[in-house]
Parts: C-alpha cells; sequence; structure tokens
C-alpha cells in the first residue's frame, strides 16, 4: 500500500473514531436532581414584666426613710433560642428638689435586694442602686445558677422579687425631701454558643 493510501486511510480512521466518540456522549442515560435545602434563623427575645403601672418594675410616690416596697419581676423567653446570661445594667438619675443635696446621692439609700421567687425566696444580689449602676452589668442567670439551669430555655421564665428600701441612718436626711430618682433597668439577652447541626 501506499504511503498516500495508509496516509488517507489513517485521517479516515480518524474521523471515524472522532465521529463515534462524539456521536457516543449522546447514547448515555442521564438524569438530573434538584435537592434544596435552607437556613432559618432563630429569634432571640427577652420580655420582662414588671407590676407595676406600664409593667415598669417599680412606681412609688411620698416615700419617707424606712419604707420598703417590694415589686414581682418576671423573664420570659418568649424567642425560639436559649438565653446563656440575662444581663441588667441599672441607671438611674436623681432631680435634686432644693438644689443643694450637699453631696449626697440618692441612689446610695435605696437598697435593692434581687430574690429568686421561684427557690423559696433566696436573695440572690443585695446592694445599693449607686453600686448596683457603679458595678456595670450584673448577670441574672450566673446569680440564679445556683437554683436553675445555666440557660434560660425557650419558652421558660424566671420569677423574680426586687425589694427596695429606703434606708433610715438615723441621722438627718432632710437632703432627700421632694427629691426624686428616675429608674432604668436595662435588660440584655445573650444566646447560647452555637453548636454542630
Amino acid at each position: 500500500m501506499s504511503i498516500k493510501k495508509k496516509l488517507g486511510m489513517g485521517i479516515a480512521t480518524g474521523v471515524l473514531a472522532v465521529g463515534l466518540i462524539g456521536g457516543g456522549t449522546f447514547a448515555y442515560f442521564s438524569d438530573t436532581e434538584v435537592n434544596a435545602g435552607s437556613f432559618a434563623a432563630g429569634t432571640l427575645d427577652i420580655d420582662v414584666k414588671g407590676n407595676d403601672t406600664n409593667n415598669a418594675i417599680i412606681k412609688v410616690d411620698n416615700i419617707k426613710p424606712g419604707d420598703t416596697m417590694t415589686r414581682d419581676l418576671k423573664l420570659n423567653n418568649v424567642g425560639s433560642l436559649d438565653i446563656s446570661k440575662v444581663l441588667l445594667t441599672s441607671k438611674y438619675t436623681v432631680k435634686d428638689a432644693k438644689g443643694d443635696n450637699k453631696g449626697a446621692d440618692f441612689g446610695e439609700y435605696i437598697k435593692v435586694k434581687l430574690i429568686n421567687k421561684d427557690s423559696g425566696k433566696e436573695v440572690i444580689r443585695e446592694t445599693t442602686l449607686k453600686k448596683l449602676s457603679e458595678a456595670g452589668e450584673t448577670d441574672l442567670l450566673r446569680l440564679l445558677s445556683a437554683s436553675v439551669n445555666s440557660a434560660l430555655g425557650s419558652g421558660k421564665s424566671i420569677n423574680l422579687q426586687v425589694k427596695f428600701e429606703f434606708v433610715d441612718n438615723n441621722k438627718d436626711q432632710n437632703v432627700f425631701q421632694g427629691d426624686s430618682l428616675t429608674l432604668d433597668w436595662i435588660f440584655d439577652a445573650k444566646q447560647t454558643k452555637g453548636e454542630e447541626r
């Protein structure tokens, strides 16, 4: 066989092979399937219920040294995620009626007792409004950890009581006559740690 014939035969064989390879790809079965996924974030939602007007922790007038006021406070986890911390930040402002409290701070004379109502009224913290405010954040769940789980589960609640006392120091406290104190308690809920899902 001549070289031209051998060369022509080789080219023809190559073209046939390419044609078979190209045509062969259309002969296989195929199947396509879509597997959809989704991500939905949970919700972190702490609801705090006081028992005074407008759900406030306390609203009281005409107090005098020696008066005590006990109020209920309920922490409700109304979100879908567990809460690992409930941080309480206390802030207050004093309106001095006479304009001269002589360096005395009304918040220093308001004693605060935080009481775990769910565990037989155990006192979990006793301080003054001034010290509580200066302390920054107070982790209520950590204070309660001896009597409750370390987390506040979704749909669960904790019942607290707060006992306030206008401390009578057995001295002249006339500088506080007519004064008022506005109290803000901020509750900041934190999620539990992430986990393998």
